[in-house]
């Protein structure tokens, strides 16, 4: 059997660099897309970084034809490509939390480009590869803020966006036993949350690994069409699969008041 492919969009850092060491780990073929591909080092001959902006749509098909050609299968695409947290101050003022009345019209299309678009663009070009292979998992990284209002507009509209673009992509693959699901981390420890760690609550936090781990798990599920079109919690298919955290935890599932 060949080695299992996978791509992680938006993977230069945090959660998604996560993933791929986990995939890494997990024994995939593992490819990473980030602007700067300096920052991607750190896979160690492990995997194949590429410099891609998924807000262009000639680099993105770029890097699908590079691992088509050189791969032929595409098992694992996880799209966390996001965009709309550049220059979270302006003029000296924290504006996220802003009204969006008061938002730069720039952060919504960043967050509608870099985020929900990609993610379309990036499942349209694995689709046919996952068709002809008849399998393959789509996993979308998404947050409550698709459920709730989570202090910025423009983020809930693009999450709740992500979240619909799964459940009705999950109609079109279902019959193809192609498989897509969005799923919610927690608190992540990635580098900008320890950056101001003394002003919260680590607790519960998650390792940005352990959402590798539970799109690990999810692959290796020879029933994961049952997922299709669902809404996942990280923590909560670690207390269904059986693993933990890097540092033997397992994080409490999130609710939708908690969170």
């Amino acid at each position: 059997m060949p080695q299992r492919v996978a791509l992680v969009t938006g993977a230069s850092r945090g959660v998604g660099k996560g993933i791929a060491l986990e995939l890494c780990d997990a024994e995939f073929k593992v490819y990473i897309t980030g602007r700067s591909i300096h920052e991607m080092g750190y896979l160690d001959g492990r995997g194949t970084a590429m410099q891609c902006d998924h807000c262009n749509d000639e680099q993105v098909e770029l890097a699908f034809r590079r691992i088509i050609e050189k791969q032929g299968n595409i098992d694992v695409l996880v799209n966390n490509a996001w965009g709309g947290y550049e220059n979270m101050t302006e003029g000296g003022e924290f504006t996220w939390a802003r009204p969006f009345w008061q938002q730069p019209l720039w952060r919504w299309d960043a967050m509608m480009e870099t985020g929900a678009r990609a993610a379309y663009v990036a499942s349209r070009l694995a689709a046919p590869v996952m068709l002809a292979q008849k399998r393959g998992l789509i996993v979308n990284i998404s947050y409550w803020a698709a459920q709730k209002y989570v202090a910025n507009v423009a983020y809930g509209v693009a999450k709740a966006a992500t979240d619909k673009l799964t459940a009705d992509v999950a109609y079109e693959l279902k019959e193809h036993n192609v498989a897509i699901v969005s799923l919610y981390p927690g608190l992540v420890r990635t580098e900008k949350v320890m950056a101001a760690e003394q002003w919260l609550d680590l607790s519960n936090s998650e390792s940005p690994r352990f959402i590798g781990r539970a799109i690990t798990a999810l692959a290796n599920d020879p029933d994961v069409i049952g997922k299709s079109g669902k809404v996942l919690i990280a923590a909560a298919i670690a207390e269904e699969y059986g693993f933990t955290d890097l540092d033997g935890n397992t994080p409490r599932p999130l609710t939708l008041a908690e969170a």
